[in-house]
């Protein structure tokens, strides 16, 4: 799919808009992105998801912010096999007693419909899908820990066909799957958060307020700040403080450890391994999984999008080392531009992942404004998340590139012409760009201050 601009300066998508783009060659590696919605899971394919995962909210470890259910899914699979894509059902909670008549009715459900694949850890749960649904593909959650080869062969031999390896899985372990375990596919994660426990198997929400990481209800307590309490006597010889903490609501208190580092003593920075995409082709995996159901079309659009041109540089054979580099180099920096806690390359290296003790956040100097829902003459229609001021400097974010706009005019919803449009309600802006955009395209601004108070007291 390309953008060209004709003599009205109108961008026009050369396939229909809202259509995923197409790799010149086939692709041998998977691009698995998150759906945390229909809404999100359009997004993924427009940008270049091969395939994507959900599952409805009791049963996926996504309680909250999950707005799929039954019907959702059976649009979604009509959806993704009208474009040839791929649909993989969540069924990775660790079920207890009280779980499994419901599993046994969604898995009879999803019989009736053709999905692609089932993604579960709890070993009960995978028999289950092996009786109702004896023709679907298993792929085994990262939650389960799969982390050698013969766990991998244990796997395989009980009928799973895909392994989503553990987070804490090397490169040179990969490596070593692959030659070791043949007739399994290998899928790993390459982009998102990461969790300060292994593999996801978390206690510590279930311990503070009584919800369940394994059961998809997880409150992330590992992101809170906490606050000094009591100060012990500091070791010098060690450099470390023995503390009593609460967090910053005043719920729960603990003995810890503090460095010269600060509190936010559980919170993991980011993956991000766009820079290793052709090592772990080379090693072994079959699929590239990135994380963040919980995430915005904004974060599933430029994330699918940069893993999309890499491996796809990767693929084809025209593309040499320089041509790469380059486009390695360019969708690091879109990467950059996305909110994160800090990017590390987790475990892949062998080396234990940065750990964001300040609970900064990077990616600031831009902010994602709006999405373009459709086109009225020389008008974009547009439903906007966050302030936008006609002054603003903005860019459209589209699945082949970014375009640098200037924004003419501002209508509300009753074609009013104003100064600025705001988010947080259902009614719809109209825009006039110096260019007219496709339907799908996503819009960001440049963070500057507008209040000129502000930067006084900043300086």
């Amino acid at each position: 799919m390309k953008n060209s601009i004709n003599n009205n300066n109108k961008i026009e998508l050369l396939a229909p808009a809202g259509l995923p783009r197409q790799s010149k060659k086939k692709a041998k590696v998977e691009l698995l992105a998150p759906a945390g919605s229909l809404e999100k899971m359009k997004y993924a394919f427009a940008y270049g998801a091969d395939a994507v995962y959900f599952g409805v909210p009791d049963f996926s470890l996504r309680v909250r912010v999950n707005k799929f259910s039954e019907q959702d899914i059976l649009k979604a699979v009509s959806y993704a096999h009208k474009l040839k894509k791929k649909i993989y059902v969540t069924l990775n909670i660790y079920a207890h007693n009280q779980h499994l008549k419901k599993i046994e009715k969604h898995l009879k459900f999803l019989k009736k419909i053709k999905i692609d694949g089932i993604i579960a850890s709890d070993p009960g749960i995978i028999n289950l899908v092996k009786k109702y649904l004896p023709n679907v593909d298993i792929h085994l959650s990262t939650q389960a820990n799969a982390t050698n080869f013969e766990a991998v062969k244990f796997w395989r031999d009980l009928g799973v066909k895909r392994i989503i390896l553990a987070r804490e899985v090397t490169l040179k372990e990969i490596e070593e799957i692959s030659k070791k375990v043949k007739g399994i596919e290998l899928e790993y994660f390459v982009h998102g958060a990461m969790c300060m426990s292994y593999s996801g198997r978390c206690i510590l929400s279930k311990w503070m307020n009584g919800k369940s990481a394994n059961l998809g209800d997880c409150t992330q307590p590992c992101r809170w700040e906490y606050k000094t309490m009591i100060k012990d006597q500091e070791s010098m010889i060690n450099k470390f403080k023995k503390l009593k903490i609460k967090d910053e609501k005043d719920r729960y208190e603990m003995d810890i450890e503090e460095d010269r580092h600060g509190t936010y003593f559980f919170n993991s920075y980011d993956m991000n391994l766009i820079s290793y995409m052709e090592e772990l082709v080379s090693a072994g995996i079959s699929s590239m999984k990135i994380e963040g159901r919980a995430k915005s079309v904004y974060y599933v659009a430029v994330v699918t999008r940069a893993y999309r041109k890499v491996i796809d540089a990767i693929i084809e054979t025209h593309c040499n080392a320089s041509v790469r580099k380059k486009i390695i180099l360019e969708q690091k920096k879109e990467l950059d531009n996305l909110v994160h806690r800090g990017y590390s390359t987790g475990f892949l290296l062998g080396q234990e992942p940065a750990h964001n003790f300040s609970g900064k956040l990077f990616g600031t100097k831009v902010e994602f404004v709006g999405e373009v829902r459709g086109v009225e003459g020389k008008l974009n229609i547009m439903k906007i998340h966050n302030a936008v001021l006609r002054q603003d400097k903005i860019e459209a974010i589209t699945p082949e590139k970014n375009i640098a706009l200037k924004i003419k005019k501002i209508f509300n919803d009753q074609k009013k012409e104003i100064d600025e449009a705001h988010g947080g309600h259902k009614k719809l802006y109209y825009f006039e760009f110096d260019k007219v955009l496709p339907e799908g395209g996503l819009i960001r601004r440049k963070i500057v201050l507008r209040n000129t108070k502000c930067l006084k007291i900043l300086k």
